[in-house]
């Protein structure tokens, strides 16, 4: 069995996103950005792209893509990866340094480990990322979230 997760988010961001979050965002859908913020002292960048895949997916089928584009109402995230289990933690922190500069709250994505069936709501919950579990109760059926915009 391996660690292995689908992430899926449609995030619109807003027009308020600092320069300096933008391109650490298109350095991890390796995009063209300046190089220069995303380094450390020594000049060498501290971990791997996380949104960067692009092709045919390995274990959880379809493609992996990864855009990033300015809109009418600013910028769109769109994304679908496979991220393995030792990843999520930076997945999180960039997730959640999205959130404190994005406008607005409710879903932003998804996330399932790619046996499972039903995957895990990603919410912007006051500039955090929380996780929902949508899990069948006992009639298998999914229980209604309330609070979600």
């Amino acid at each position: 069995m391996s660690d292995l997760y689908e992430l899926q988010l449609v995030w619109e961001l807003g027009d308020t996103v600092p320069s300096d979050v933008l391109d650490e965002l298109r350095w991890h859908l390796g995009l063209p950005q300046d190089t220069e913020a995303l380094t450390g002292r020594d000049g060498n960048i501290d971990q791997e792209p996380l949104l960067d895949g692009k092709g045919p997916a390995r274990r959880i089928d379809g493609t992996l893509s990864g855009e990033l584009v300015r809109g009418r109402h600013g910028w769109s995230l769109t994304a679908r990866q496979e991220r393995h289990a030792e990843e999520l933690p930076e997945l999180c922190a960039l997730l959640n340094r999205l959130a404190a500069v994005s406008h607005g709250t409710g879903p932003v994505g998804q996330l399932r480990h790619y046996e499972d069936d039903i995957p895990d709501l990603l919410v912007n919950d006051s500039g955090a990322v929380v996780r929902r579990l949508l899990r069948p109760d006992d009639s298998g059926c999914v229980p209604f979230l309330t609070g979600l915009a």
